[in-house]
């Protein structure tokens, strides 16, 4: 069993400990631990109860009665557990999508038995939440879990000395060239958890072969479960099989993939992929102030679940081993997707995906990798190695905007400098390690309240 410590256990245990507690729906994609983590968790508990919807005894609790008290009782009669013990037992619903009917009575656990510990989880949960007729709006809590980033990646690795040396702000020099050897094979095996049990106990890459075929081939037969028709089917299995291949490229839905497939079809399939956290639609933004808002009338990028599944489906993983700046890999889309993968592991008690920022002008146009919001800064991040002059997009941002912080993702050495754009404005550039990902907010703190021109 993949007991690793993740990120989410800390905001579990904060719920557990709740006096006002809800029932909690965790989501995410299939095969990401979130049923190893409650298991852990109920360690915690004196009694567990681990219901699978998938199992027709479990499903008929909620399919044979509509009074959640009469649920209760059948529950804890089953399982042997008196009714006076329900604040030290925790109720685990897997696959809660099979039973809309079960999402809809969680409202009722809340009102009703507010002591109980209630959890759900489900992996095609997002469709099933839009079939519920009364959702428990107010009534139930949501966190969101993802593949293994780079800190909880050392962490399953045992590697807790790198973890302090993260935990740093700023990191010392001398434990660079650790971190950067580290981060290389994370970003060649990716963070899914099954993976990465195998890996820590073979050091093998050609051993995980079988082990990601069975994942990608469990999420392409999965798309059966989301198209409505054949027609769809086929739409969803074409973005899975070719939406690897383009990672390098904004998305244009027309013809996605050299295919016949008109704009709309794709798009509601994509949106569909998006909503099961296979793939995550990246849309850019215009916006150099604070709030900035998605614009969705522009081609987003493509970001599939993980990083290593995608090396894997593109059989790019042989080439990556022995490279020092992976920056270059893949056309140069590797290294942006594994950092906006961490940036996205970040946020569990919310659903938010980053932007990249466009200027679409004639004879002007400008992209640049992603922008992060600190108070009423935008600061834009650039994704890439080579010298700072070759940083265009990223000047054009900072001509435009009223700060003078940027970023850069590189395969260098943490350090701060001082430069100017082609139009003469003085900018501060924080050059920050790949590896630094999931610590770019606390960069980014530290970079402007220390720092000014």
């Amino acid at each position: 069993m993949n007991r690793f410590n993740r990120n989410i256990e800390t905001f579990l245990n904060t719920w557990r400990n709740a006096r006002n507690r809800k029932p909690l729906i965790i989501r995410g994609a299939r095969q990401v631990g979130k049923t190893t983590v409650i298991e852990k968790l109920s360690e915690n508990y004196e009694h567990f109860i681990n219901l699978n919807l998938e199992h027709p005894q479990h499903v008929n609790y909620f399919e044979k009665y509509d009074d959640v008290k009469l649920i209760v009782e059948n529950i804890l009669f089953s399982n042997q557990i008196p009714s006076t013990n329900l604040s030290s037992t925790l109720l685990f619903i897997d696959e809660i999508q099979q039973s809309p009917k079960a999402i809809h009575l969680l409202r009722y656990f809340y009102e009703y038995f507010p002591e109980l510990h209630v959890i759900a989880a489900g992996s095609l949960l997002e469709f099933a939440l839009s079939m519920v007729k009364s959702f428990p709006v107010g009534r139930v809590q949501y966190l969101y879990m993802y593949p293994l980033n780079f800190i909880e990646y050392l962490g399953a690795m045992d590697m807790g000395l790198l973890i302090e040396a993260l935990q740093e702000v700023p990191l010392k020099k001398t434990a660079h060239s650790a971190l950067l050897s580290q981060f290389n094979k994370y970003v060649i095996i990716g963070g899914m958890p099954e993976i990465i049990a195998h890996y820590k106990f073979t050091n093998n890459l050609s051993d995980l072969i079988t082990i990601y075929e069975s994942i990608w081939s469990t999420y392409k037969q999965d798309i059966e479960k989301y198209g409505q028709n054949n027609s769809e089917k086929k739409i969803l299995r074409h973005i899975m099989d070719t939406g690897p291949s383009v990672l390098d490229k904004r998305v244009k839905f027309q013809n996605f993939g050299n295919s016949n497939y008109k704009s709309r079809e794709v798009s509601e399939a994509m949106k569909d992929l998006d909503l099961a956290k296979v793939i995550r639609l990246i849309y850019p933004t215009t916006d150099l102030q604070a709030p900035i808002q998605s614009d969705f009338k522009k081609s987003p990028r493509l970001q599939f679940l993980d990083t290593g599944i995608i090396n894997y489906t593109l059989n790019i993983q042989a080439d990556l081993l022995g490279i020092e700046d992976l920056s270059y890999s893949f056309k140069g889309a590797i290294i942006p997707h594994i950092i906006t993968q961490e940036l996205i592991s970040i946020s569990i008690e919310r659903d938010t995906k980053p932007n990249f920022w466009v200027r679409d002008k004639t004879q002007a146009s400008a992209e640049v990798d992603l922008v992060f919001t600190y108070s009423n800064y935008v600061v834009p991040i650039e994704i890439k190695s080579g010298k700072s002059g070759t940083l265009k997009s990223l000047h054009q941002f900072i001509e435009r905007v009223e700060h003078p912080y940027a970023v850069r993702f590189y395969g260098g050495e943490f350090r701060i400098e001082k430069h100017t754009t082609p139009g003469g404005k003085p900018y501060l550039l924080m050059n920050l390690p790949y590896y630094l990902g999931t610590k770019l907010p606390d960069y980014i703190e530290y970079f402007i309240l220390n720092h000014k021109l």
